[in-house]
């Protein structure tokens, strides 16, 4: 360990993996240490044995779980978007050919209808996405209807250099709810809209400009047309096989990787710039590895590095069953789903996530399911929060709960050199966490990712 780097990394979650992997592949002499003795940081994924021993020291799974090979817990579950960030860096990097994946079967919000002269009361619906899911879609009354389509073909006819795709709309000038007033939607509609087509995670966005929100509903549904049904996907084996993926990227550009390596901190030189990782060996004696540019995960960075900015609480839900009312695009019970609770319809400053997986993705015993559900924490009873996700989830066999800080970087790196990436946050998705690694990528580098994919021989 005692020689010289370009870069150290410490932490092998999937942010600190990504990058570590891309700067590898850039030619830079990258060490990676990672203080636990497995790949993933805080979004591990867990066998059972482990996911009693992190949960309930001492205790053992019940034997009806089955065995420990047949799971494969993720502790920060999240889907990708078929579209997004991500899977252009996967393909950019071929770290897509370490994985295989799974379309979701379904993504659904929130909506409480009262029962009908011929239905009975619904609390989730199916998110139209395309101007045929629209017509066919509850949440909306007949006049609505052709009011989303116009606003649909709007979004997929948008075009960022051709002003005539515009519709008299500037993305950097108008708001988006200048925007949806301009095509009549009623608010039940745009609070789906910005939700479970944009992904925003409050109300925030109606008053700035309407750019970034067409660009992720149109994102949304891009994606959706790629697999149909969903625009997210899986990986088979869950989410540990992204950080080891990257791992080996670097691996073969000549990436050095330390686990079970404690960190005791960081050195700094006179002018206040990092300098090396001070580590020890097993019998105790100190060792540094020197090195221009540190890039670390919150819990490596010192209190004087992070502030924290709110909690998030996040509850795995083992269940026997599928999420009841949600289905595949047969008609058959959905293996995998996606459910976000706005939070305008729970009374709440911020939405409820719930993403369900199962033994269809290799990552439990078969015919069981995992969910988890996860929101900002408001309240001095966190838990109490998730109640009306709860309810949407049918049985619950057992179920694990954890409340964890959100810490942010007080900087941007570039004065000392060490860059820290945010907490995970408690959306179902990836596309803020790529977003965050792409921003990163030009703090470090000065230059924006290029994320052309040329195909290669083998792969034509």
């Amino acid at each position: 360990m005692d020689e010289e780097y370009d870069v150290c990394v410490c932490g092998t979650g999937l942010k600190e993996c990504i990058l570590s992997g891309l700067l590898s592949v850039h030619g830079k002499k990258v060490l990676h240490l990672d203080r636990n003795n497995y790949y993933g940081g805080d979004c591990a994924s867990l066998n059972i044995t482990n996911l009693w021993e992190k949960f309930r020291p001492g205790t053992q799974p019940p034997k009806e779980l089955g065995a420990n090979r047949d799971w494969n817990v993720d502790l920060i579950p999240k889907f990708i978007m078929a579209s997004g960030d991500l899977v252009k860096i996967l393909l950019k990097t071929k770290v897509s050919r370490y994985l295989e994946w799974k379309s979701c079967d379904g993504s659904y919000v929130y909506q409480f209808q009262e029962a009908g002269f011929f239905s009975s009361q619904k609390y989730i619906h199916k998110v139209p996405a395309t101007a045929q899911d629209g017509l066919k879609s509850p949440l909306m009354g007949m006049l609505e209807k052709p009011r989303f389509i116009n606003f649909a073909q709007f979004i997929m006819g948008w075009e960022d250099d051709k002003d005539e795709t515009h519709q008299g709309i500037d993305p950097k000038r108008h708001t988006m709810a200048q925007v949806y007033s301009k095509f009549g939607l009623q608010e039940s509609t745009t609070d789906f809209i910005g939700h479970a087509v944009a992904l925003h995670v409050n109300d925030d966005y109606l008053g700035k400009a309407c750019g970034p929100t067409i660009q992720k509903c149109k994102l949304y549904l891009n994606s959706v047309m790629q697999y149909g049904g969903s625009p997210f996907l899986y990986p088979i084996y869950g989410l540990g096989g992204l950080p080891e993926g990257f791992s080996r990227l670097s691996a073969i550009h000549r990436g050095t990787y330390m686990l079970n390596k404690p960190v005791d901190g960081l050195a700094y030189d006179n002018a206040g710039k990092v300098c090396g990782v001070k580590s020890h060996d097993e019998s105790g004696k100190e060792e540094v590895a020197k090195c221009k540019m540190v890039i670390c995960d919150p819990s490596y960075a010192g209190e004087a590095k992070t502030k924290v900015t709110g909690k998030v609480v996040r509850s795995i839900c083992i269940l026997g069953a599928p999420i009841p009312d949600t289905k595949n695009q047969e008609g058959g019970p959905a293996l995998s789903c996606q459910i976000i609770l706005p939070q305008k319809q729970l009374k709440r400053k911020n939405d409820i996530y719930v993403m369900m997986v199962s033994w269809a993705h290799c990552i439990a015993a078969k015919d069981k399911y995992v969910a988890i559900v996860s929101t900002v924490v408001e309240t001095a009873d966190p838990e109490k929060e998730l109640e009306p996700a709860y309810k949407l989830l049918g049985t619950v066999l057992e179920k694990f709960v954890d409340v964890s800080d959100v810490h942010v970087p007080v900087d941007d790196g570039t004065a000392d050199q060490v860059f820290v990436s945010a907490s995970y946050d408690p959306t179902s998705h990836f596309e803020d966490a790529s977003k965050e690694v792409l921003a990163m990528w030009k703090r470090i580098t000065g230059e924006d990712l290029d994320l052309t994919v040329v195909p290669d021989e083998e792969d034509q």
